[in-house]
């Protein structure tokens, strides 16, 4: 996975809000948004953050969506293989 399909998801996020057109919780955005993308770790997500989930995690070492900032934190989990 590349960064920028980790910034793609986060963009769809904020598209999903805007077309809701009024405020939107972690837990919807989760369930429409995040869960649903190939690109989510959906039982590590489920697992290890909670309900409603305060982060979701990506299968790539790209980072994690943080629910208080709104965006993504980057960090690793190792080497990066290409």
């Amino acid at each position: 996975m590349l960064w920028e399909e980790a910034w793609n998801l986060c963009d769809a996020s904020s598209e999903y809000a805007k077309k809701a057109a009024r405020e939107i919780g972690i837990q919807e955005m989760a369930e429409q948004v995040f869960l649903p993308s190939s690109l989510v770790d959906v039982e590590r997500t489920k697992r290890d953050s909670g309900n409603p989930p305060t982060k979701i995690y990506l299968k790539s070492p790209h980072g994690e969506f943080h629910s208080e900032t709104k965006n993504w934190i980057p960090f690793r989990h190792g080497d990066v293989q290409s």
